[in-house]
Parts: C-alpha cells; sequence; structure tokens
C-alpha cells in the first residue's frame, strides 16, 4: 500500500475518532454551556467562577475564552480537511513536512479547544504553543497556496486562531 494511502487512512481515523471525542465531551458539559450568555440569564455566574466578568482577577471574559474556542475547533477541522485537499492535489502540496504541520495544528487547536472548555489553569500556556503553531501552519499554506483557495481560507483560519490564542495566552490586566 502506497504511503499516501496510509497517511490517508490514519488521517480519516484520526479525524473521526477527534470529532467523536470532540462530540461526546460536548455532551458531557454542563448543560448551561450550551446557552448563550447574556441578557437577564444569570444562571451560570453562580455555577462558573468569573463568569460575565471582563479581567476580573486577570482572567479573560467568556465572550473572548468562547470566541478562542471556537476559532480553534474550526481551525482543527479546516487542517483537516485541508490534509485530505491537499492529499488529493499531491505535488508540493502533499510534501511530507507540510500535511505534517497541518496534522500538528489540528490537533493542538483540538486540544486547546478542550482547555478552554474546561477552563483550565494551564490554558493560557497551551494558548501561547498553539499561537505558535498556527502561525506557523498559515505561513506554510501561503507559500504552498498558489491559486488554491481551500488553502488560502486554510492559512486565513489559521492566522485568526493564531491572534486569538496569542491574546488568549496572556492575563489580561486587572
Amino acid at each position: 500500500m502506497s504511503a499516501i494511502k496510509i497517511l490517508n487512512r490514519r488521517t480519516l481515523l484520526s479525524a473521526a475518532a477527534s470529532l467523536v471525542a470532540t462530540g461526546a465531551s460536548l455532551m458531557l458539559l454542563p448543560k448551561g454551556y450550551a446557552e448563550p450568555r447574556g441578557g437577564s440569564d444569570d444562571r451560570m455566574q453562580d455555577t462558573v467562577p468569573g463568569a460575565h466578568s471582563v479581567g476580573q482577577g486577570g482572567h479573560h471574559s467568556d465572550d473572548e475564552m468562547n470566541k478562542c474556542t471556537q476559532l480553534c475547533l474550526d481551525c482543527h477541522a479546516r487542517c483537516i480537511q485541508t490534509v485530505r485537499h491537499c492529499l488529493k492535489l499531491g505535488g508540493r502540496h502533499a510534501a511530507p513536512e507540510h500535511i505534517g504541520l497541518l496534522l500538528d495544528c489540528a490537533e493542538l487547536c483540538e486540544t486547546t479547544a478542550q482547555y478552554l472548555l474546561r477552563e483550565s489553569s494551564l490554558h493560557e500556556k497551551i494558548c501561547g504553543l498553539c499561537a505558535e503553531v498556527c502561525r506557523q501552519c498559515a505561513e506554510d499554506c501561503v507559500q504552498i497556496a498558489g491559486d488554491d483557495q481551500m488553502v488560502k481560507q486554510c492559512a486565513e483560519l489559521c492566522r485568526g486562531c493564531a491572534g486569538s490564542c496569542e491574546r488568549m495566552g496572556t492575563k489580561v490586566a486587572s
């Protein structure tokens, strides 16, 4: 079996396992996490320390955390889709270094989203690393993209995720 077919199968199995794990973890979240925050609904304020606060105690607001989490999940999905796309295109798009960087970015984005979802005290460190890897992935995609719109969109999403993670990687001044 060729190396590309093996990588394709591994990528698909990895992506499927990641999606199942993400879905399972979302099902385990408390009920209030799935509901929009704002308005007069203050249920989460009693159950989540710092809910609805901006900069309280040097922490990020829930909106910032939610936006970063969503960008990480979107970036994860886009990188996985781009791996498959690049393998179909072949040539420089399927270079092992490029595919490896896309997979690294996808996995780290998913891990970062999980740290943010559970409000880990280590989220700032993982966000800093995620920002660095997303930035590298974006640069690599720009170099390889040529006229390919999907790879260009991947670069754009990686840049956006890098910016959000960079902001989350530093504490908001109290």
